[in-house]
This record gives structure tokens, C-alpha cells and sequence, in this order.
């Protein structure tokens, strides 16, 4: 996943890929815990994917607040 492919989202799509990442994420930790997780990178990967999702979203959010300041 490319920060780039993230910022032609919509914050609803955004949204819904991180809930999707989280989930995935806990269920790596279970089946780490359980000793049943072979692709062990795959953690690392999803929580950097939820850390790039996170930061579109804030810039996101940051120049929606921008623009509004701007207007008023």
C-alpha cells in the first residue's frame, strides 16, 4: 500500500481500511500467541500500513480544519 494510492481515498474509505487493518492485526496477535502465525513480517507490514492510513487521515482532517479557518 503506497501513501499516494491513500490520499485519492475518501475519509469514509479510510476509515473503513483501518477498521479492516486492526481487525487483521488482531487476529496476527492471536495467532502469533497460539504459535500458528508463519508470515511473521506481516505484522510489521499491517501496522504500517495502519500508521500511513492514520496520517492521510490527519492530514486529511488538518486541511479541512485549514480551509475553514481560512473562510471565516
Amino acid at each position: 500500500m503506497d501513501a499516494s494510492e491513500l490520499r485519492n481515498k475518501t475519509p469514509d474509505e479510510l476509515r473503513d481500511q483501518l477498521v479492516q487493518l486492526k481487525k487483521e492485526a488482531f487476529n496476527l496477535r492471536f495467532r502469533k500467541a497460539t504459535n500458528q502465525l508463519e508470515n511473521t513480517a506481516r505484522m510489521r507490514a499491517v501496522r504500517r500500513d495502519t500508521a500511513r492510513v492514520l496520517t492521510v487521515l490527519n492530514e486529511k482532517a488538518r486541511t479541512e480544519t485549514g480551509a475553514a479557518a481560512a473562510e471565516s
